[in-house]
């Protein structure tokens, strides 16, 4: 069944569908894969897009707890409802978050591009159950003196888990080097995969970015700052997770290489020799006067200059002649054009004198 009309019969929205296939609480059918194609077609949908099967969806059907139970595993909420469910002020939710207590599920740019955080509802809660301490009285010394040092982990904590989820969706090794070259830097990815060929594959493997993020503009920037590795560690680590994933990706296949160029669709016509019916014609006369020039000099043993070839184009500085003009007539100097356009004109000698006309 699509998608789409799987997620109206568990009664649930489209982040709602989405995130619960990245959770594995819903199960699709991936197509079927016999011979790779070296051009990577045979990249599969993501999770999300695949359809998915009559029985899976009789078996969510038939929990006892459907269709709350289901939907209320997926919720999301942002801080001000995950304080309200830890009965916690809001700033308190926030630090716990920001120290790496919390991890974010999902995010999104309001629209004063400020970042927002989602959390799972079932998660939240289960936070509380299992950390009273730290619901009521004062935080621990080391939270204070990590959030007092403006430490923030929500977009790592958020990364981790969005990697583990885009693994989770494929058993193609190289879709999984690709998932993983997706959070670090194009200039990382080019200090660990030196071949270009598997730059390109992996490229046209990465994932697609998490639904709901801007496409464009300044948000866009900060959602693609989001979605990459910031912290050294954090970048080391993934550089040895490509390192490792590469090479279980080039045991079980080589990334495709280019073919031979194609041939052009239309052969180059060869260039047309001389007829021979006008070979035998004689050279025009200023041509033949200056070979029977050289032939004469060379003749008498006077050393002889080599005769120019003609060209089609004029020498420089001789132009053609401009029509209406005559060939020997050259165009008036600026000096000329000022005083023909002054209300008198010049006598033959260049002065001003009885040639002047004032009418």
């Amino acid at each position: 069944m699509a998608p789409v009309r799987a997620a109206e019969e568990l009664e649930l929205k489209r982040d709602e569908f989405r995130l619960a296939v990245r959770m594995g609480l819903i199960r699709t059918v991936p197509a079927p894969v016999a011979v790779p194609d070296p051009r990577g077609a045979h990249r599969d949908r993501p999770p999300e897009r695949r359809p998915v099967a009559r029985g899976e969806l009789d078996r969510l059907k038939a929990a006892p707890d459907f269709p709350e139970g289901l939907r209320e595993r997926v919720r999301a909420v942002g801080a001000g409802e995950a304080a309200g469910l830890l009965s916690i002020s809001y700033d308190r939710f926030n630090r716990l978050a920001r120290t790496g207590h919390l991890s974010p599920v999902r995010f999104y740019l309001n629209r004063y591009r400020m970042v927002v955080w989602l959390y799972l509802a079932a998660e939240v809660t289960a936070f509380g159950e299992e950390n009273p301490g730290l619901l009521t009285g004062r935080l621990p010394a080391g939270v204070r003196e990590r959030d007092a040092a403006g430490e923030d982990l929500r977009a790592r904590n958020w990364r981790s888990r969005h990697l583990s989820l885009l693994l989770r969706g494929t058993d193609d090794p190289w879709a999984r080097a690709a998932a993983i070259a997706s959070l670090l830097d194009p200039v990382q990815v080019a200090e660990v995969v030196d071949d270009p060929y598997e730059r390109t594959y992996l490229d046209r493997l990465r994932p697609a970015p998490p639904s709901g993020l801007p496409v464009a503009g300044a948000s866009h920037e900060t959602a693609v700052r989001l979605a990459r590795a910031d912290d050294p560690d954090e970048i080391l680590w993934h550089r040895m997770s490509l390192a490792l994933a590469l090479d279980e990706a080039r045991a079980a296949r080589q990334a495709p290489y280019p073919g031979e160029r194609r041939r052009p669709l239309q052969e180059p016509e060869p260039e047309p020799g001389p007829d021979p019916e006008t070979a035998a014609e004689p050279a025009d006369p200023p041509v033949a006067e200056a070979a029977g020039r050289a032939e004469a000099g060379q003749a008498a043993g006077s050393p002889v200059r080599p005769v120019p070839r003609p060209s089609g184009r004029p020498p420089a500085g001789r132009g053609i002649p401009s029509p209406g003009r005559a060939p020997g007539s050259r165009r008036p100097g600026l000096l000329g054009r000022i005083r023909r356009a002054l209300p008198g004109r010049a006598t033959a000698g260049g002065r001003w004198g009885q040639g002047r006309d004032w009418s």
